[in-house]
């Protein structure tokens, strides 16, 4: 049985690096250009290629977003860009403009491209044309339901390879082709740039009834009408690999390592679990709960199960739950000593809990009872951003792992 792909962002190299190693079988990430998320890290052309060969190395493939809509002005930078690329071996490009397919196609003739959800397919016959067009995945449109998919699946060639989204931020735009942005803040999220005023406070007020509010939903802040929960689809794995999806998408180029771990890590379980034993497979909260120790908004199912009603939004607020904090990750580890090189993140104290986990383990729980600074010294606190420290753990550690605390 061929597995669904499990398809991790990566916003930087770092990011990729985190994806990898705690699970996913493919990452997706941007240049410097022609992205569509410009407030991301984004990568230099010498960090995709050590990100490239970081992740082949693994058998992880790795996916270059050029899904700008492009403007005149775009075109030449364009393809200077992708002629200074064209070395690097990636295993596909997500486009949605066929000005970016052209360009790739005149310059890097098989590359293998995945038609981003910007370009809004929401049909079988939509699908075929594209297939016709050498598209050999469909990023599919978010307000796609499951039962959609599947006629999709059933019409069109198996070769055809079908991508979803599974988790994260929803738009409130048809497929995030958003134009509030640029009428706002004159960032263009078409090119890379969005604000995300989708987040912000509103209120409704009448031209000639000024101080004068619509009876919308909303506390004393304002409220929040374009507000919609974030996806998650980690309790219906079976329906929807029955449903033909070939990738699992997890959205957030944005976001950090620490959530790229426990989202990715716990995907990872349930579909291995899954595949484990498919008649058998029975969700596990646990998963859901260590998912969400990293920072995490409400969860809707978006479209795939029914249209999405009031009960979709938060009204209330756009704010973040977090529960925990990031303090940690580790560098390096001495078996003999049982020390660890541990790079904080945030400020560690002696007598700290804290719980550490890593790639396809279960965390652990322990207080930090032994702290050195970079010369062995013993110390009481780790302040300082990204300072490096000594840290002895009851168990055995690896790279990587990752120390969080309860707030």
């Amino acid at each position: 049985m061929k597995k669904v792909e499990l398809l991790a962002p990566a916003g930087d190299l770092e990011k990729l690096k985190i994806a990898v190693k705690y699970g996913a079988d493919a990452v997706y990430f941007g240049g410097e250009m022609f992205s569509l998320r410009s407030g991301a890290g984004n990568m230099s052309i010498d960090e995709i290629r050590e990100g490239v060969a970081f992740a082949h190395e693994r058998k992880v493939r790795c996916h270059l977003a050029v899904n700008i809509y492009a403007h005149n002005e775009d075109i030449e930078p364009l393809r200077a860009y992708i002629e200074k690329i064209k070395d690097i071996p990636l295993d596909a490009f997500i486009v949605s403009d066929p000005a970016v397919i052209s360009v790739i196609r005149e310059i890097l003739p098989d590359a293998e491209l995945h038609l981003s959800t910007q370009a809004n397919t929401t049909n079988y016959l939509a699908a075929n044309f594209w297939h016709d067009m050498g598209i050999r995945r469909l990023v599919m449109a978010r307000e796609l339901t499951l039962d959609e998919i599947r006629e999709i699946r059933a019409k069109t060639p198996e070769e055809l390879e079908l991508e979803g989204f599974v988790h994260g931020a929803m738009c409130i735009s048809y497929s995030g082709r958003c134009l509030l942005s640029n009428f706002m803040t004159d960032r263009d999220a078409n090119r890379g740039a969005c604000a995300h005023p989708c987040r912000y406070k509103y209120r409704l007020e009448e031209e000639k009834r000024p101080g004068e509010y619509w009876p919308v939903d909303e506390d004393d802040r304002g409220s929040y009408i374009f507000n919609s929960k974030d996806l998650c689809l980690l309790e219906h794995i079976p329906e929807l690999i029955d449903a033909g999806i070939t990738s699992f998408k997890i959205e957030g180029r944005m976001k950090s390592i620490f959530y790229i771990a426990h989202v990715v890590g716990a995907y990872r379980r349930a579909i291995d679990a899954y595949y484990a034993d498919p008649e058998g497979f029975s969700y596990r909260t646990e998963w859901f709960d260590e998912m969400c120790k990293a920072s995490h908004r409400e969860f809707t199912t978006g479209f795939y199960f029914r249209k999405p009603t009031g009960e979709d939004q938060n009204y209330l607020t756009s704010a973040y739950t977090r529960e925990y904090s990031f303090v940690g990750i580790v560098r390096s580890y001495d078996s003999s000593s049982g020390l660890a090189v541990v790079e904080q993140r945030n400020k560690i104290d002696l007598g700290d809990e804290v719980e550490v986990f890593g790639p396809g383990t279960e965390f652990f729980k322990q207080k930090i009872k032994t702290m050195l600074d970079e010369d062995s010294e013993a110390i009481q606190s780790a302040p300082h951003p990204q300072q490096l420290i000594k840290v002895k753990f009851d168990k055995p550690v690896k790279a990587d792992f990752i120390l969080r605390k309860e707030k």
